[in-house]
């Protein structure tokens, strides 16, 4: 929760500093990407099966999403918030998030 806190106070949050807090990546590629190279212990949720795993999710948060680019887990950021996730950040490509750690 600091992190949210942080945010709102206009404290700058960064990928690394979200992660070393505890948050969950999660990349939203398929498992045959996400077999090819993942950030370290990451969890992988393609994203057409997102909405399954919603209420998982919701127990992982603060939630950091990744792809292959940042397109998909944009779209993943935008479907949790429509179901009520509000911790969230798009961390881009998986490559980014990883370099992070």
């Amino acid at each position: 929760m600091e992190i949210f806190k942080k945010l709102f106070n206009q404290e700058k949050v960064t990928i690394k500093s979200i992660l070393q807090e505890g948050a969950t990546v999660v990349d939203v590629r398929s498992k045959k990407e996400f077999e090819t190279g993942n950030v370290p212990d990451s969890i992988n949720i393609s994203l057409s099966d997102l909405k399954d795993n919603i209420e998982f999710l919701r127990t992982k948060q603060p939630l950091v999403l990744c792809c292959a680019s940042g397109m998909r887990s944009s779209m993943a950021v935008k479907e949790l918030k429509e179901n009520g996730l509000e911790q969230l950040i798009n961390g881009g490509s998986w490559q980014e998030v990883n370099e992070q750690m």
